[in-house]
């Protein structure tokens, strides 16, 4: 019997500081920033079935993700793209195919947003 379960628990994203991470992105997702941060360089941000862990001892500006590793969900991408651009979010990509945009993170890692 094969013992991986079918689900992801959690996706990484390389961060230069845990601290002004974990506060971006609860900012931008509202979600209260007074989780603890362990080992001083993990943050995991509660996102449903899968969770966002920040990590600033992976962080090197070559392990920035240059494409989107993650796909956030919205049910209204151009409420969900004012929205981005409201928060001053460094948005590259226009909304494309009427479904999705990237963005961007103060890391410089890209980000997607998808109906």
């Amino acid at each position: 019997m094969n013992p991986l379960q079918k689900q992801v628990g959690g996706n990484f994203i390389p961060v230069s500081d845990i601290y002004k991470a974990r506060d971006w992105y609860c900012d931008l997702f509202e979600i209260p920033n007074d989780g603890e941060v362990y080992f001083n360089h993990l943050y995991v941000l509660e996102m449903g079935d899968v969770h966002i862990i920040l990590d600033s001892k992976i962080y090197a500006p070559e392990n920035v993700y240059r494409v989107p590793a993650i796909q956030f969900v919205t049910k209204d991408i151009q409420a969900a793209y004012t929205y981005m651009k409201s928060k001053n979010v460094e948005i590259i990509t226009e909304i494309e195919n009427g479904h999705w945009f990237n963005f961007k993170d103060p890391d410089g890692n890209t980000l997607m947003i998808c109906m």
